[in-house]
């Protein structure tokens, strides 16, 4: 009897490129590495897309993704780490949803495919091949993905709601009046 199967192996590679491609993504924001602008740049553009203070929005995205990502390939506190890194893709699918779903045409299908295999990788846990295995799961246990899940959602909704007003108020301030007075 082997110790691992198919899905223990299907879920590592999962949980490394989901986790690589997200702690990549938020080093960035955070680091300006592999081409990204630093939270000064990212803070400048997060405020230029209706998420402020556009610093903090900066860190708090690029913490979500950064550390959700790099917990998620460990497969260490796997409901809290793909909840936060699909908090965190909810929001850059906000701002891409205007553009409509397919990335080439600046559309949200990257940031909707991470956050849901993010949060698929919350649900069905990490596998055998894991850290939280390893560690008798005491950072895993089935009640903390409902609640990983729930508290960012509501926290995800706020936000996410705020900077839609924000945007949807600049937009309607820029408006031509329809009738001359």
């Amino acid at each position: 009897m082997t110790c691992y199967d198919r899905r223990d192996l299907g879920l590592l590679l999962l949980r490394l490129s989901t986790g690589g491609v997200l702690a990549a993504h938020g080093a960035q924001k955070l680091l300006g590495w592999f081409g990204g602008h630093g939270i000064k740049g990212t803070g400048q553009f997060m405020e230029s897309v209706g998420y402020t203070p556009g610093r903090a929005s900066a860190t708090a995205a690029g913490l979500a993704e950064m550390g959700g990502g790099t917990l998620l390939a460990l497969g260490l506190a796997t409901p809290a780490a793909g909840a936060a890194a699909a908090g965190a893709m909810t929001g850059a699918a906000a701002v891409h949803a205007p553009n409509g779903f397919f990335a080439q045409e600046g559309g949200y299908e990257h940031a909707a495919t991470l956050g849901l295999a993010a949060t698929g990788l919350a649900v069905a846990g990490p596998g055998r091949l894991s850290l939280d295995h390893c560690l008798g799961h005491v950072f895993d246990r089935g009640w903390m993905v409902p609640a990983a899940l729930g508290m960012t959602a509501a926290v995800t909704a706020v936000v996410v709601g705020a900077r839609n007003q924000r945007v949807r108020r600049r937009t309607e301030g820029e408006q031509e009046s329809l009738f001359e007075e």
